[in-house]
């Protein structure tokens, strides 16, 4: 390997070498990182139809360094003859509730993460366990069972070497599996390679606010009429993978705020199941017109129909950084934007030039030209300018700048429309009535309306973690700090873990320009140190500028009060969050990154190595 002066981190150039350098078998084509930067530049140019060396210095120079980091699979793939998709994370099919149907979604995703995708999968329309079928009289396992069949799957492709995601599993919180759901990963052996999230309703907050009682239901049409349960009544309810309400039978009724008590001592004693706000996603969705989610991608962010894809992207911020420390510090947000207009160019034309598993997930995707742009580097941005992460400043700061990303984002993908095209789903009318483009301003609701608009969706907010190693350790996503000098274990190219001594991009910028000094000023502070609240009140200052969804994990000390947790996620709900994902350390998940004095393993379904990266 080659040292190279864009990297400050020996743990950040072997990320290079072993996720994102080009080689093929013996033969090393990138030999530094300007080598991937020109192959990566080269590749999304190679998607125009006129101009291409033009687009080719003018994505060069925002892949420069680290002023853009496309998503790993795009880093890894573009430009390479490697048979892989450039897309990060897919959901998948409806999984009819058929053997044929499970094993035929099973085969799906196996190929999607072969080919380096994570997945993300709703398992709600499987019958639940003991219930009869009508056709065949069988009973069933549940879906429980069956993602046992997905993670062993994933533990043989891991075991490859072929797998790059993670997986996401869903599961609505009527169906009458939901319980079994909530406690399966209590037991460490369970579900080793599944991220899980409850799909709440809004009518289920509200019964938990009300003390009320909950029904659990399911599909009439699909069970035995003579099981039980069928004395207990019908009722109507929209199911996952339509939006047409179906007569649904009511199979047992429990206390809604039991059941909601059950999720949260779950997630403080086990982390998981997360939670996803489903019908604010569906409300908040841009293409709520011509489709239905119910699920994500595995780390969250990027809410997705059947076969929907995203390609990622996120704007590093440090870079943009006038004047670090100093009293005049300030960002250059003319070079943001400038920057926002070339990436959203090159994520778009990712969705032209990138392989897709199957031909499903590319009608989707070239039907929607979904991307998801996002920010990097923001804790560290904060830092050098002076702003306390957590402070009223700082969440102005972030919505701010979050505001100029998305809004820039969206003149952009107009003008890429007016030269291109719109994406094929476009609807004029229903797209403008949509919720989220309702409050956009005027200028570019009119220039909608007049040139239409490229592609569905512009904004996310992704946890970054590898990328963001790789650009030398900046802090990732929209997450503070988590310390500044800490270990981290990386599994290396030879299949074994070693431990790296890491310290904060801005902690190494302050260490420069004021050597000798012992004494951080009061801006360096770290996760550890900030309430849940401050987690909650950053992602809440963002949402509003996002429209896919935002990866945040809230770090819980470890001694916190449940009683204190479990508001936490009623105020995720209340301050218009789309998903709530908290982290506190216990026995089975460990820690996902050491401080120096407390190094250990980690064994979270998104850490380092297998993540969407």
């Amino acid at each position: 390997m080659h040292a190279h002066s864009c990297f400050t981190d020996e743990l950040s150039e072997i990320i290079w070498d072993s996720k994102y350098r080009y080689r093929d078998g013996e033969i090393i084509h990138d030999q530094t990182i300007t080598d991937s930067w020109k192959r990566i530049a080269t590749a999304l140019a190679s998607a125009e139809s006129q101009n291409q060396e033009y687009w080719v210095t003018e994505f060069f120079k925002t892949l420069e360094n680290f002023r853009f980091i496309p998503g790993g699979r795009i880093q890894a793939g573009a430009g390479t003859t490697h048979h892989v998709t450039l897309f990060n994370c897919f959901v998948m099919g409806l999984i009819e509730d058929s053997m044929e149907s499970i094993f035929d979604s099973l085969k799906e995703g196996a190929l999607t993460m072969q080919q380096g995708g994570g997945v993300g999968y709703d398992f709600s329309t499987l019958r639940p366990n003991g219930f009869v079928a009508k056709t065949t009289g069988t009973i069933a396992s549940g879906p429980v069972s069956f993602m046992r069949i997905w993670d062993s799957m994933c533990a043989t492709l891991l075991s490859t070497g072929a797998r790059r995601g993670a997986m996401m599993a869903t599961l609505r919180c009527d169906h009458p599996d939901i319980e079994a759901f909530i406690k399966v990963k209590q037991d460490k052996r369970e579900l080793r390679h599944f991220n899980l999230s409850v799909l709440v309703s809004d009518a289920f907050m509200e019964a938990v606010n009300q003390d009320d009682d909950w029904l659990l239901v399911f599909p009439d049409k699909t069970l035995d009429a003579r099981i039980a349960g069928s004395c207990a009544g019908t009722v109507m309810r929209r199911w996952s993978g339509s939006n047409e309400f179906v007569p649904c039978r009511v199979i047992k009724k429990i206390s809604a705020r039991q059941l909601w008590q059950r999720m949260m001592r779950a997630n403080y004693d086990y982390a998981e199941p997360g939670v996803l706000f489903i019908d604010r996603i569906n409300r908040l969705n841009n293409l709520t017109y011509c489709e239905s989610i119910s699920a994500t991608n595995p780390c969250g962010e990027i809410p997705l129909p059947p076969y929907g894809a995203c390609n990622l992207g996120s704007i590093n911020l440090t870079q943009f950084v006038r004047s670090p420390f100093a009293g005049n510090a300030g960002l250059d947000m003319e070079g943001i934007r400038d920057t926002v207009k070339t990436a959203v160019r090159m994520l778009d034309n990712v969705i032209d030039l990138s392989r897709f598993p199957l031909k499903q997930q590319a009608r989707q995707a070239r039907g929607s030209r979904r991307i998801g742009l996002g920010l990097t580097g923001l804790a560290d941005t904060l830092i050098m300018l002076g702003i306390t992460y957590g402070s009223h400043e700082s969440f102005e700061t972030a919505a701010s700048i979050m505001k100029c990303i998305t809004y820039t984002a969206y003149r952009s993908s107009i003008q890429l429309a007016k030269e291109k095209g719109s994406f094929l789903f476009f609807d004029k009318n229903k797209y403008l009535a949509s919720e989220f483009v309702r409050i956009l301003p005027d200028d570019i609701k009119v220039c909608i309306k007049e040139s239409g608009i490229r592609n569905s969706h512009l904004t996310a907010i992704a946890p970054t973690g590898t990328i963001s190693l790789l650009a030398n350790n900046v802090s990732s996503g929209l997450e503070p700090v988590f310390d500044y000098q800490y270990t981290r274990q990386v599994l290396g190219r030879d299949g074994k873990y070693k431990h790296y001594q890491l310290s904060d991009y801005a902690y190494k910028q302050w260490q420069q320009s004021n050597p000798g000094k012992n004494r951080l000023p009061p801006q360096f502070i770290c996760a550890q140190t900030l309430s849940p609240e401050a987690h909650l009140d950053m992602q809440a200052a963002v949402q509003p500028y996002v429209d896919n969804a935002i990866s945040k994990t809230i770090n819980i000390p470890e001694n916190y009060r449940y009683a204190d947790f479990e508001k936490i996620y009623c105020l995720a709900y209340e301050k218009g969050l789309k998903g709530c994902t908290t982290f506190r350390p216990n026995p089975i998940t460990g820690a996902v990154l050491q401080s120096q004095d407390n190094a250990g393993s980690s064994s979270l379904c998104c850490d380092i190595e297998r993540e969407a990266d």
